[in-house]
C-alpha cells in the first residue's frame, strides 16, 4: 500500500522522495500482471503485459476480498499491441487506445495478447464501487470528443471520454484519454485542482529520447516530476496536475472520489502559480 503525504509534507520533499510518493515506474514487466495500491480514495492501479498466454487479474490480499471485481470496478486501456480482455469469459478484443469498462461483481478477469512479440500492454484503474453497471468495451470512436487548446499555445489536443456521465456509466470511475496534436506540449494548462477528486495519469505514446514534465503540489508551491512512456503520475485532490513534454504525447486520465462531474474543478490562474 502506497500512502501519500499531505501538501505540507510535499513541501519539504527532495526530488528522490517526491518520485518515490508520486511517481509509478515499474508497471510493466513481461508475462506479469503488476499492481499498485494507494489509500487515497482506495485507488488500485496496474499494467498487465500478457506474452506467451494469458494473465488472470487476482485479488491483492490487501483487498480482503474472495476476487478482484467483488466490490470494485475497473476501467482498462489498451496502450501496446492488440489483445484479449475476458470478463467471466466474455471477450473483448483491444486493440491500441480502446478500453474497457469491467463491472463490479465480475468475477474473473484475464488478459491475452493476439502476438507475444507484440505483446499487449493493458493499464487498468480501479475504485470501490457502490453499484452494479454492465461490462462495456469503447472504442476512440465511441468516445465523447473534445478538441480544446490552440497551436499558439502549444496545447492543441483532442480529449476523448471514454467512462464519464454521458457514456459507458460506472459507479463513481471516471476514465479517458487526451492526445496531442504534433507541435503541441502542455497539457491542462492553465492547471485546475480537483478537491473532490483524485486523479492518476498514465504517459504512453512517448518515444524513448522523449519525456514530461508533470506538475505537482499546491498552485503555489508546485514541483515537476520527469515522466517517461508508460509512467503514472499521482495527483490527490489539492494537487494541480499539468505538464509539458518534449514533444507531442498521450495521457489516460482517471478520476474518482465524491462526484463524476468532469467540469467540477478549481481554475488556478498563470498568475497564481509559483
Amino acid at each position: 500500500m502506497r500512502y501519500l503525504p499531505n501538501a505540507a509534507t510535499v513541501r519539504q520533499m527532495d526530488t528522490t522522495a517526491l518520485r518515490k510518493q508520486f511517481l509509478v515506474t515499474d508497471l510493466w514487466k513481461a508475462g506479469s500482471v503488476v499492481t499498485e495500491l494507494l489509500d487515497i480514495d482506495r485507488v488500485v492501479l496496474g499494467g498487465a503485459m500478457p506474452t506467451v498466454g494469458p494473465l488472470t487479474l487476482d485479488a491483492p490480499e490487501q483487498l480482503r476480498a474472495a476476487f478482484f471485481c467483488e466490490r470494485r470496478e475497473i476501467g482498462v486501456l489498451n496502450i501496446g499491441g492488440d489483445g484479449t480482455v475476458a470478463a467471466d469469459g466474455t471477450e473483448f478484443n483491444l486493440r491500441a487506445h480502446d478500453a474497457l469498462y469491467v463491472g463490479r461483481g465480475t468475477r474473473d478477469v484475464r488478459f491475452t495478447s493476439d502476438n507475444p512479440l507484440k505483446p499487449a500492454r493493458f493499464y487498468f484503474v480501479s475504485y470501490p464501487a457502490h453499484s452494479e453497471f454492465p461490462t462495456a468495451r469503447i472504442t476512440p470512436s465511441d468516445a465523447d470528443v473534445l478538441e480544446l487548446g490552440t497551436a499558439e499555445n502549444a496545447n492543441r489536443r483532442q480529449v476523448r471520454r471514454y467512462i464519464h456521465l454521458q457514456g459507458v456509466r460506472s459507479a463513481q470511475l471516471v476514465m479517458g484519454t487526451t492526445v496531442l496534436e504534433s507541435g503541441s506540449v502542455w497539457n491542462t494548462m492553465p492547471a485546475h485542482t480537483h478537491d473532490r477528486r483524485s486523479e492518476v495519469y498514465l504517459y504512453f505514446d512517448l518515444p524513448s529520447d522523449a519525456l514530461v514534465l508533470h506538475m505537482v503540489g499546491e498552485p503555489q508551491e508546485t514541483r515537476t516530476l520527469v515522466a517517461r512512456d508508460g509512467d503514472v503520475a499521482l495527483s490527490p485532490g489539492w494537487s494541480v496536475h499539468a505538464g509539458c513534454g518534449t514533444r507531442a504525447y498521450a495521457f489516460c486520465w482517471a478520476m474518482g472520489g465524491e462526484n463524476q462531474d468532469y467540469t467540477d474543478m478549481t481554475p488556478v490562474t498563470m498568475e497564481a502559480l509559483r
